[in-house]
């Protein structure tokens, strides 16, 4: 089946998708290396640039905007100033804030990190890990019940990183909302919250996070020993589709009996920071308009690979993914 990615393209920037999860400030300074500190045994970093991006949950709005589609943020920031930076930063980004909640009770996640040459040399995270209290997930859960009624988003992603925004309270109630009305929900998860995300339509660990969380012992990657991974997962979640990254072996994916593993293409990886982000928001949008879980995994892996060729977390830029896909993807069996 031939695909026509111009139509594809033109569809996905006219849907509305809500992503809810850990947003995250991403911090980096830039400098160079010319000595070592004469009181500590440890470089002198001249610092010449310093920048502020998106992260986290965020990153993935970031992707899902890049590709011209409508975009909200649900999330609880700290009520400091890196949370009024990174609402700025997300206005000015097209991305929907009216749904954001502060707290006097966190802080903002602020990811800092010191560059020399193109290679991360540190990072210094300020960030609260416990999972928000009783009153702030009532308001959370209030503001995703008032957007999904409201705005009747085509897809909603659940974004984790263990910064304790995502309860198992949010998660379930936010997988039944979606279910009720008909709404895909996709994850993103990680090991906290691993087996609470039932229900779901689409759920992407990455194979670490799934050996690690089902206890198994890493195995060499075949279609066979995915697809069992795909079993043991689906007796504890109950959701459609797993989508699995598999870093430069490609991606599996698995929907019922329709399974499969498709490659990376040969890429000159700078950093591999983001990529996650990046394959949620493009699978999610794909499969949301399509339902064809195949050309979502397909043009999520060209897309992850293209943003590691950044330094840093990159949105994925919209002309050179429809290029490449034109290129890469042959017809569809």
């Amino acid at each position: 089946m031939a695909i026509d990615f111009d139509k594809l393209f033109s569809d996905i920037s006219k849907m509305k998708v809500a992503v809810i999860g850990d947003v995250m400030l991403d911090t980096y300074w830039w400098g160079n290396v010319e000595r070592i500190s004469p009181e500590a045994p440890v470089p002198v970093v001249a610092v010449n640039k310093r920048e502020k991006r998106i992260g986290g949950a965020g990153n993935v709005a970031l992707n899902v905007q890049a590709l011209g589609t409508n975009v909200a943020i649900l999330t609880i920031l700290g009520d400091d100033e890196d949370g009024a930076q990174l609402k700025c930063l997300l206005q000015d980004n097209n991305i929907d804030t009216r749904f954001i909640l502060e707290s006097k009770k966190r802080i903002t996640t602020n990811k800092i990190r010191i560059i020399s040459r193109n290679q991360q040399m540190m990072r210094l995270d300020a960030e609260h890990t416990e999972d928000i209290d009783e009153t702030d997930e009532t308001k959370l859960q209030n503001q995703i019940e008032k957007y999904i009624l409201s705005e009747k988003p085509d897809v909603v992603i659940l974004e984790d990183y263990n910064k304790g925004i995502l309860t198992k309270n949010i998660i379930e109630n936010t997988i039944e909302l979606c279910n009720k009305n008909n709404i895909p929900i996709t994850v993103d998860p990680k090991r906290k919250n691993f087996f609470s995300y039932k229900n779901a339509t689409l759920f992407k660990p990455n194979l670490h996070e799934v050996f690690t969380s089902l206890n198994l012992i890493p195995g060499e990657v075949s279609i066979d020993l995915l697809s069992d991974i795909h079993s043991k997962l689906k007796e504890n979640l109950d959701h459609s589709i797993s989508m699995i990254t598999l870093s430069e072996k490609g991606i599996f994916y698995q929907e019922k009996n329709d399974k499969n593993i498709i490659p990376s293409h040969r890429r000159n990886i700078a950093d591999v920071s983001g990529a996650g982000d990046t394959v949620i928001a493009v699978a999610s949008l794909i499969y949301a308009s399509t339902k064809n879980i195949q050309l979502a995994t397909e043009v999520a892996n060209i897309a992850g690979g293209i943003v590691c060729e950044e330094v840093g977390t990159a949105a994925i830029n919209k002309e050179k993914l429809l290029r490449e896909c034109k290129e890469l993807i042959a017809d569809l069996s």
